[in-house]
Formats: C-alpha cells, sequence, structure tokens
C-alpha cells in the first residue's frame, strides 16, 4: 500500500498570524497520509469509487436527520489495516442498506448568506452544493478552502455580533463533524472535506459559545490534574448525584440546562500548560480507558464513550494540519465533550486496572488488525473505528508499557455490540433497523 507522509500543515501553510506560543501548541509529526484520490493499487481506487458513489447516492444525514454517514469512516479504516478491495464492497454494500438518498433542500446557499442556514440539517444538500460550487471558485484547492471557511469569523469575540469560525464548534452531533473532517485529511479527500464542511454547518449548535466567548474560560487553582484524575472526581462528585435515571442521548442538554457551571468546572481545570504534548498524550489514554476501562462482561460497551476515542483520534489526525493557534481551542472543545459525555452517561467507575492487567498471550498489533478485519463485527463501523484509533495512539506514542495494545486486545476479544443507550435511543435504532439485523450490528 502506497502513502505519503505530509510534514507540512495542510491548511495552515498560508496562516501568516499562526501562533507558536508554547502553551497552545502541540507539536506532532503527521500520521500516514493516503492520498487515495491519486493511489493506484487495487484497493485504492475501490476506496476512491465507493467515496465517491456514497457522496453521489446517499445523504450524509438520515432517518429524520438524526443519524450520521459513516459509509467513509469505516471505507476508510478497513483500507488503512490492510483490507481486500472484495472487503470494502462487502462494507459499501452493508452501508448501502440503511443510508438514504439524497432530497432537496428549501432552498440554496449562497456565499452572502451561508452563515443563515447554519444549525438547520434539511439544508444538507444545499451545503453541499454550495461547497461544491465553492470548490471550483477555488480552483479545487480544497485545503485552501477549509482554511477559509472553519477559521472565518467576523467581529471581536465577547461582544454583540460576533461570528466565531466553525472550527470551534467541531464536538456538535456528536462529534462527527471532528471525525469526518480527520478522515477528509487522512484520506487527502476533497469528496470527505466537502461532506465535513457540510456537517459542521448543519449541526452547529450552542456549543461554540464556550470557545467563542472568553467569559467561560475561567482561572482555576494551579493543581494541574490530568484528565483521568478529573473523571475519577467527578465520578465521586455529589453536585451529579440523581440527575440521571439511566445513560442515553438526551441526557447532554440536561446537564447543560441544569449543571452549566459545575460541569464547566471540570472544563476549566484542565490545562495544557505547560506541556501541551503531554497533555494531550494523557487526554488520549484517558480516552482509551473511559471506553474499555468501564466495561465489564455483563455490558455492552458504551456508544457514546467510542466517540470520545474517534474524536481524540481525530484531534490527533487534524493537530499536524491546523494553524497552531487553534490547537488549544482544538483539545479543550474533546475535554468538554469528553467531561459532559461521561457525567451524562452516569459516571461508571474507570478501571485502568482492568486494562494494565490484560495478558497478551502473544497477541499483538497483527492479531488485532487480522480480528478487526475477520471477526463478525468487521462491518460495525465504530468497532473498527475505536480499534484503529488504539493502534494509532500506540504509534504516536511509542506505548512501552503496551496500555494502548492491550486495551486493543481486550477490546475486540471481548466485544458484543454497543450499549449506553436510553430507551427512547434503543426505539429510535430499532426503527431504522432491518427485520433481518439484530440490535448492536450496526449503529450510528
Amino acid at each position: 500500500m502506497s502513502i505519503i507522509n505530509i510534514s507540512l500543515p495542510f491548511f495552515s501553510r498560508r496562516a501568516t498570524h499562526s501562533s507558536s506560543d508554547p502553551s497552545t501548541s502541540i507539536k506532532l509529526d503527521s500520521v500516514p497520509i493516503h492520498r487515495v484520490e491519486t493511489l493506484h493499487s487495487k484497493p485504492a481506487r475501490t476506496l476512491k469509487h465507493l467515496i465517491k458513489a456514497n457522496h453521489a447516492n446517499h445523504s450524509v444525514i438520515y432517518h429524520d436527520l438524526r443519524f450520521h454517514n459513516h459509509a467513509p469512516h469505516i471505507l476508510g479504516s478497513a483500507y488503512i489495516l490492510g483490507g481486500t478491495s472484495e472487503h470494502l464492497n462487502a462494507i459499501y454494500a452493508k452501508e448501502d442498506t440503511k443510508l438514504e438518498p439524497w432530497h432537496d433542500a428549501p432552498s440554496e446557499i449562497s456565499k452572502e448568506d451561508w452563515r443563515d442556514f447554519l444549525g438547520k440539517r434539511n439544508y444538507q444538500r444545499a451545503y453541499i452544493d454550495f461547497f461544491e460550487d465553492q470548490l471550483v471558485q477555488y480552483g479545487y484547492d480544497w485545503e485552501k478552502m477549509l482554511h477559509d471557511f472553519l477559521y472565518a469569523e467576523e467581529g471581536e469575540p465577547g461582544k454583540e455580533g460576533f461570528k466565531g469560525p466553525l472550527i470551534n464548534n467541531m464536538i456538535s452531533g456528536l462529534g462527527h463533524p471532528l471525525i469526518h473532517l480527520g478522515y477528509a485529511v487522512e484520506l487527502h479527500s476533497k469528496t470527505v472535506a466537502i461532506e465535513a464542511l457540510t456537517l459542521v454547518a448543519c449541526f452547529y449548535d450552542d456549543w461554540h459559545k464556550y470557545l467563542d466567548d472568553p467569559k467561560y474560560t475561567k482561572a482555576v487553582p494551579d493543581t494541574k490534574p490530568t484528565p483521568l484524575e478529573l473523571l475519577h472526581k467527578a465520578e465521586q462528585d455529589k453536585q451529579f448525584d440523581g440527575m440521571f435515571s439511566e445513560p442515553g442521548g438526551d441526557n447532554l442538554s440536561e446537564l447543560f440546562e441544569k449543571k452549566e457551571d459545575a460541569l464547566l468546572e471540570y472544563w476549566n481545570a484542565w490545562e495544557l500548560h505547560p506541556d501541551p504534548k503531554d497533555q494531550f498524550h494523557l487526554s488520549q489514554r484517558a480516552a482509551v480507558a473511559i471506553l474499555v476501562g468501564t466495561h465489564d462482561a455483563s455490558h455492552q460497551y458504551d456508544f457514546f464513550f467510542c466517540h470520545l476515542l474517534t474524536t481524540s483520534h481525530a484531534v490527533r489526525i487534524l493537530l499536524p494540519a491546523i494553524e497552531s493557534r487553534w490547537h488549544k481551542n482544538l483539545v479543550r472543545q474533546w475535554w468538554l465533550f469528553t467531561a459532559s459525555v461521561y457525567i451524562a452517561q452516569t459516571r461508571p467507575r474507570i478501571s485502568e486496572a482492568s486494562i494494565n492487567d490484560v495478558k497478551l498471550d502473544g497477541r499483538d498489533w497483527k492479531w488485532v488488525d487480522h480480528h478487526i478485519l475477520t471477526s463478525k463485527w468487521s462491518m460495525d463501523a465504530h468497532h473498527v473505528k475505536a480499534a484503529r484509533a488504539m493502534k494509532e495512539a500506540a504509534a504516536t506514542w511509542g506505548d512501552k508499557d503496551q496500555f494502548f495494545m492491550k486495551a486493543a486486545v481486550k477490546f475486540v476479544s471481548e466485544f458484543n455490540g454497543w450499549g449506553g443507550f436510553s430507551a427512547a435511543d434503543r426505539k429510535a435504532r430499532e426503527e431504522r433497523l432491518s427485520k433481518t439485523e439484530l440490535l448492536g450490528t450496526t449503529m450510528d
């Protein structure tokens, strides 16, 4: 498989005011970039064609505008792990059975009014058309287009009329815009990039205000706890007792409505200074620990915790590709997402020991890769993405204590579907599953 490593950032290289402040910059080498639109191997050509077919045939949001199209994620992950052309085609055929065709938007979008429709999911087709038209205006330089639309802001932060940049709202929609953008960069795909811009536009919500408005960032005591230390503290915090009778997607809005101040205390308590790179390393270990270290044999893995890991993976992909002045905001919005989802999912105990005590017995990354591509879960997008995120984290940080490998072995060997849903969540998913599918086999 032919790849190329990109040493220069993608859509930061044109920056004229990129910050080099060591308290905000996280310097990481680029991950291997797979230029799927120009590679010539059969799997690469298959992936290119299937990404384009998905883009042409399937909307990026479906099932009453509630679920997200993950086809580029699962296809890209399987390709990077060594999946064959036949395997990629089988994945696409599976995705094709549940995705939906495009529907016209109420109206078109122009350069003059594109911000007026932010947050309106029924304009997804209009946003796709708009960004495709813009791509032509940019001479098909999709990196420059990303730069301009992600970073564009109007006015002064904290002042009336300020319009913040899209990059401060990447965790909207359970982080899917962030995940999608990560795959756009990793696969060097203008098609996936357009879809990522569409997702962040359609799922634009109030999350951005915490990054846009400096009033939400507060000084905290200089104790410098790690992400996991803060989550262990949240587990015991009586401020959140009795809030939720069960986990589920609707808990997030209630958490922000009733306990915003308490939540923001945790958000502000994590400091990247003085070593942002080390803190990001700790955050990636935390993302793995939340997913794998909360699981026991009597439960399925938490679906929402999976998004904490796959968004962390996306942050890792994007940090070398974006202007360094946005590094801190990107990592801090991931932490806001993580702290809020952990609390909303009823704060289960996180056991790092359950990972550290795993006996590998000869199982290594080759074994994990084979298991991912051949098990009955090989076409479950979230299962494949989560395992690959652990592998990339190990490659990034060295994994001297084999924490990431042990977590991956535990995850793929124990996985038996996704849980963490409320009764309402389960009903919504059952409505769109075919009669021959089992709950937990394909989740969104």
